[in-house]
């Protein structure tokens, strides 16, 4: 009994919130996100940064779009999350989805909006995710429009943006070869290393380098 109590003081004094609680985080997208393989580093970078228990969950499916997140996003309320982090415009994009552009943008509007009202206080984040090439990246060729509307969305709703770009934009020819192999999926590792600062910072601010 005294040692919990010594251990509880020595936390306190070390600076240590003991009560603080878990935060919850709930990645919601395509391949990008079920695939990705960055959700580890970042739950480590926020913990360390914040100093506070870090909870990612992965409500994602490979190949969906926003018409799948339209039927997918009370999972995401279900696990009542701090922070959403939401990527569905590649998919819409491909040209063999028949998707437009005004159908993707009304269903993700209609996504953010049921976030907002079922999660009034959660930060919403829009991921602009990384470049497409190849046979994969040529079945969308109008990319950048779905991207634009997506954003569109997001100002409408006061919902914050992510844009990996220029992290990607900092690799050579032959290194985005290597990082996007399949010209679509980064390795995880990659994926980690390029967007993980880049969300923490987003998240927490100036205690991420």
């Amino acid at each position: 009994m005294k040692f919990a109590a010594s251990l509880v003081c020595f936390l306190l004094l070390s600076g240590v919130d003991v009560m603080a609680s878990n935060l919850k985080i709930v990645t919601f997208g395509t391949s990008l996100t079920a695939r990705g393989g960055w959700q580890m580093s970042l739950e480590n970078t926020l913990e360390e940064c914040l100093h506070r228990p870090v909870d990612i969950a992965v409500v994602a499916k490979s190949g969906s779009t926003t018409e799948w997140a339209l039927s997918a996003v009370d999972s995401v309320i279900a696990e009542r999350p701090e922070i959403v982090l939401v990527e569905f415009y590649a998919n819409d994009a491909a040209l063999n989805r028949w998707m437009s552009v005004d159908v993707s943008k009304r269903n993700f509007s209609a996504v953010v909006e049921r976030l907002r009202m079922k999660l009034p206080d959660a930060r919403i984040f829009m991921m602009v995710m990384n470049p497409m090439s190849g046979l994969r990246g040529a079945i969308r060729p109008f990319l950048y429009r779905y991207i634009a509307a997506h954003r569109r969305v997001a100002a409408e709703w006061n919902v914050e943006i992510v844009d990996h770009s220029a992290g990607w934009a900092k690799l050579s020819a032959e290194e985005l070869s290597a990082a996007i192999p399949d010209g679509v999926h980064p390795t995880g590792s990659m994926a980690a290393r390029i967007m993980v600062p880049t969300i923490a910072k987003a998240i927490a601010g100036t205690c991420v380098e």
